[in-house]
């Protein structure tokens, strides 16, 4: 790690902590020339493969912003949108590899957004998995109430 103060281009850790919740690890740093010090964040580059082929990296803002759409008109508070966004970020870090397919990406957004607003999640729903007719609305509303039944029983 060069020094940004003086460009050397050997530093020496002085502390390490996790930061994130684990997600990354935040380093204090000295320079051995000039004495100065600083602190660095490393975390761990999380990729993206689109059905393109194209990869790209995993972005929580860009999750948000899909999922916003989605809930245009609805009552869902930003806060709310920044939690479901963290949610989907902790589920597909949880799954270990370096690159996920986006297809995984999709799928874990369903779930959070299914619990946060059925409406928005049946928005999201249609243009995720391509509904093509009513009755791929008609299904996955039926899976709707079936799932709030089987929760009140």
């Amino acid at each position: 790690m060069h020094c940004p103060f003086c460009r050397h281009p050997d530093t020496r850790v002085i502390d390490s902590r996790s930061a994130e919740d684990g997600a990354a690890i935040r380093r204090r740093r000295s320079c051995p020339i000039c004495e100065r010090r600083f602190t660095t964040q490393e975390t761990v580059l999380l990729m993206v493969a689109k059905r393109s082929g194209v990869t790209e990296a995993f972005s929580r803002t860009k999750i948000i912003a899909g999922v916003r759409r989605a809930c245009q008109g609805r009552p869902v508070t930003e806060d709310a949108l920044a939690i479901l966004g963290q949610r989907v970020e902790e589920a597909v870090r949880g799954r270990g590899a370096a690159e996920v397919p986006a297809h995984e990406v999709g799928l874990s957004i369903l779930g959070p957004l299914r619990e946060l607003d059925e409406v928005a999640y049946l928005r999201f729903a249609s243009v995720y998995r391509s509904f093509e007719s009513l009755e791929d609305f008609e299904n996955e509303i039926a899976g709707l109430r079936a799932d709030r039944v089987a929760s009140v029983e």
